[in-house]
């Protein structure tokens, strides 16, 4: 057999040929010079790694690191349950898209919220499901500057469904009492609080953007023994979300709930119905009314507390007459 002949793949590419090197021989009494150095180029810096990769690697990490802890137990909650860092990395993300591509929430006046202490926010309820007071953690967490998280005053019924409750006090949910809220605000934490309650949420969809009455006013009463400062929070587009044309009350007496609703698609598409309208919500938040100049005894008056719990009233009522003349459409 022939001896096979390598071809190389640049055969048919004209050859250059290199310039002979030509070494000069110094004459006599010459000393021998070195050649000069050639002059060398350095070689252009490498582009740097793409960071596409470093970003999950993070997240990967993260989350890795939060499954330990999780399971070695080495996390924190405090005394009503509240587990910042579960709320953080997972409550909050799971949130996230409704707050943000579903309910496309516009926030205003977050400065009104201060950056530090105690406040206590006091907001409008509606939509059927409470879903208005997870918005309104989403908002206060991710637009406030200092990331300030809101510890939601809640039902009784809230903390006797399985599940809900342990989701509800590890998000920091707690019981709507007086004791309870003011160890939280002398505590220099952000409290929410909807007065209305289940006469808020379960209103005909007739009397929508309508206040209902804010109680006794044990709010104000609980402001003014820690010396904090009150927040009025107006809440538009939740009303729209599960459009409440009845209530059957022989079934909501039957499941010991405070109304069983009835929509234009529940219950008649099933799980189907269950699914909120996409509606645009606007939040606002109002200027704080304080209430560290009043007097220890204050909180005993109940004309005073009447009068300030008529003016946060008020004041939400305004306001959210002003954002439905403001708002283009329901959906946008």
């Amino acid at each position: 057999m022939a001896d096979a002949k390598v071809i190389p793949f640049d055969e048919d590419r004209p050859r250059r040929r290199m310039p002979r090197r030509v070494r000069s021989v110094p004459a006599a009494g010459q000393v021998a010079q070195e050649p000069a150095a050639q002059e060398t180029v350095a070689p252009a810096p490498e582009a740097a790694p793409a960071e596409r990769g470093d970003g999950w690697d993070r997240r990967i990490a993260g989350g890795l690191a939060f499954l330990r802890r999780r399971v070695t137990g080495e996390y924190e909650v405090d005394d009503f349950g509240y587990d910042k860092e579960l709320t953080d990395q997972v409550l909050m993300s799971l949130m996230r898209p409704l707050y943000d591509k579903y309910f496309r929430v516009e926030v205003k006046g977050i400065e009104n919220i201060p950056a530090k202490g105690g406040a206590l926010i006091v907001a409008n309820h509606s939509g059927t499901l409470p879903l208005d007071g997870l918005m309104l953690q989403v908002a206060v967490h991710d637009h406030h500057p200092a990331e300030r998280h809101l510890r939601l005053l809640a039902a009784d019924l809230v903390f006797m469904l399985p599940v809900v409750n342990e989701l509800a006090r590890k998000a920091g949910h707690t019981l709507a009492c007086a004791e309870d809220a003011q160890r939280l605000l002398e505590a220099g934490e952000l409290v929410g609080v909807m007065p209305e309650g289940f006469k808020g949420i379960g209103k005909p969809f007739g009397d929508r953007y309508k206040l209902q009455r804010f109680g006794r006013g044990g709010f104000v009463s609980t402001a003014l023994r820690a010396g904090t400062p009150i927040v009025p929070c107006s809440i538009v587009g939740a009303e729209e979300i599960y459009p409440m044309v009845g209530n059957a009350k022989t079934l909501a007496r039957l499941l010991g709930i405070p109304y069983f609703p009835i929509t234009p698609t529940f219950p008649w598409l099933g799980p189907l119905g269950a699914v909120p309208l996409p509606t645009k919500w606007t939040i606002q938040f109002g200027e704080p009314i304080p209430t560290d100049g009043y007097a220890a005894e204050a909180a005993e008056d109940p004309m005073l507390m009447f009068n300030l719990t008529d003016q946060v009233r008020e004041q939400i009522q305004h306001t959210l007459y002003k954002l439905l003349v403001q708002r283009r459409s329901v959906f946008f």
